[in-house]
């Protein structure tokens, strides 16, 4: 079991930005939030959930200030985020 807010926690950490917006399970945090609205964020995502084999439990997207995203994925039965960066367009050359 994992925890959906200490897993948030984790990922906006270590994506070394700071968090623009996010909707996660049944939480959205908006652009321009207060501490206190961050926080009321965080309550709702303080839930246990299973991350194993089986169906994807946890979706959502993450924004950062730097223009790159998070989002969830499932793969063979486990989830996890997987952090975005938008990929340069091709040059002639």
């Amino acid at each position: 079991m994992r925890n959906a807010r200490d897993e948030f926690i984790r990922l906006s950490e270590e994506a070394n930005y700071r968090v623009l917006a996010a909707r996660v399970a049944a939480a959205t945090l908006y652009p321009g939030h207060t501490e206190a609205e961050y926080t009321e964020f965080l309550a709702k995502l303080d839930f246990e959930y299973d991350a194993g084999f089986g169906c994807q439990e946890l979706f959502g997207t993450v924004w950062f200030t730097d223009g790159t995203w998070a989002e969830r994925y499932e793969y063979d039965g486990c989830e996890s985020w997987t952090h975005m960066v938008c990929p340069k367009p091709p040059y002639k050359i």
